[in-house]
């Protein structure tokens, strides 16, 4: 019997066993052979992180102007799309950005938007918090020589390692890159959107911004020769092939044999080549990912141990307990009671908390907002990270 999940796109031959609820629409089906539905890592982490985003007011300066943000665990994203800038990342050289460049910052310290590196900066937050219709401008709007489009994405924390361990601390695309046509469309909306107060303004935001970060993704991934780890890997036809054959049939009971096969190599080429791309070994990626599935579940609290077994291609309970204990450090069942607890807790100091207006500048689909970034991170019990690029 075929089952799905929230989304309408797991599956699984077993009544009533789902994993996560991720946004992709691929079908992790078990089967007694190893061939797999078309499947798509990329999508299938980046949903397992849940992604949180926020767009920005559009920053609108005229020359000279500098604009200082605080440190961020998570991405940034960015446009310089009208006039060129400087972007200062502390620790790292002065990067200039011409007209229409794009840049993407991993869990960036203290950074700097600026006309000139002698440009005063003063505060990005007091900056944005005094944006009025979306717009954050700085000197008059007639002398107007800069528009910046920005955005920042929170995932979930204990998973962010999947994506976060295999992007560069910094990554620069110029307009020059044919691949950046696409991204500037969607660049050109959300900067619209921004300053529009039309009804679904922040649904159609947290979709741009997360369209956007995908094209970014892609376009960097186009443009460097070997992209670390599995992200680099799906470019490359056998070990990539291997890959999606893992994310597709999740409960599959895999043998290196088998995903050497798909991959048309040895045993022992397929091995040697999948740990030199991805960084792990074929099977150790396998348990990684099968376990980031089930940590996932087990915060939901929506499927008992037992079906999560199942569902991660374990023939029992005892044999998955000792590889999520081995991954995670504690077993299902402590995990899962901890993270009762932090909820419970977290649920308590919410109904004792005095309500609050939000502020009218922006709202993700989440009603997220920088100044509670943190509120998430309080049901999160499971620190431990681990490679996987």
């Amino acid at each position: 019997m075929v089952i799905q999940h929230l989304a309408g796109h797991t599956s699984f031959t077993q009544p009533d066993v789902t994993i996560h609820n991720m946004s992709s629409r691929v079908l992790y089906r078990s089967s007694s052979a190893p061939t797999a539905a078309p499947s798509d890592p990329v999508a299938d982490t980046i949903g397992l992180l849940r992604p949180r985003t926020e767009a920005h007011p559009g920053l609108h300066a005229a020359a000279p102007w500098a604009v200082q943000f605080d440190a961020f665990d998570f991405v940034e994203i960015g446009c310089a799309v009208r006039g060129a800038c400087w972007l200062v990342v502390e620790g790292r050289e002065p990067l200039y950005l011409e007209e229409g460049d794009f840049y993407l910052l991993k869990s960036p310290g203290p950074h700097t938007l600026a006309s000139s590196l002698t440009a005063t900066p003063r505060p990005g937050r007091a900056l944005f918090e005094s944006a009025s219709q979306g717009v954050a401008r700085l000197g008059a709007e007639a002398d107007e020589t800069n528009y910046v489009c920005m955005a920042s994405l929170w995932f979930d924390e204990a998973n962010a390692p999947l994506l976060l361990e295999i992007l560069p601390p910094l990554v620069h695309l110029p307009a020059t890159n044919p691949l950046m046509r696409q991204v500037a469309y969607v660049t050109e909306l959300l900067g619209i959107e921004v300053e529009n107060r039309a009804v679904g303004r922040s649904l159609v935001l947290d979709h741009l911004a997360q369209i956007m970060f995908v094209q970014v993704l892609r376009a960097h991934v186009a443009q460097t020769d070997q992209p670390a780890g599995w992200l680099g890997a799906l470019s490359d036809d056998g070990i990539g092939a291997a890959l999606r054959a893992m994310h597709a049939d999740v409960a599959h009971r895999w043998t290196l044999r088998e995903l050497a096969a798909i991959s048309h190599l040895s045993r022992s080429a397929f091995a040697a080549k999948f740990k030199k791309e991805v960084g792990v070994a074929p099977l150790e990626y396998l348990i990684q990912w099968r376990m980031s599935l089930a940590r996932d579940a087990l915060r939901r609290d929506t499927r008992s141990i037992s079906e999560l077994a199942f569902a991660t291609g374990y023939e029992s309970e005892s044999a998955f307990s000792t590889a999520f204990r081995r991954v995670v450090g504690v077993s299902p069942r402590e995990f899962r009671h901890g993270a009762r607890r932090a909820a419970s807790a977290s649920t308590e100091h919410e109904d004792h908390s005095t309500p609050c207006q939000e502020p009218e500048q922006s709202a993700p689909t989440s009603g997220f907002h920088p100044e509670t970034a943190a509120q998430p991170i309080k049901e999160r019990v499971d620190r431990t990270e681990f490679p996987v690029g």
